[in-house]
């Protein structure tokens, strides 16, 4: 196995949720203003957590 293909499998699965991230916090957050369950709410948190973490560079 070599350290160099999961590196590069890593970034490009991080551009791929990079891409689908904000779309999804986005639909989340309007799904979640008209049927607020405890469910949406978690999961909104949980989108906006990763895509802060996403862009923040922090993954």
């Amino acid at each position: 196995m070599n350290s160099y293909q999961i590196q590069r499998w890593f970034k490009n699965a991080g551009a791929i949720c990079a891409q689908f991230i904000i779309p999804l916090t986005i639909f989340q957050g309007i799904r979640t203003l008209f049927f607020p369950t405890t469910f949406d709410v978690f999961l909104l948190a949980i989108f906006a957590l990763c895509a802060v973490a996403i862009y923040m560079e922090w993954i």
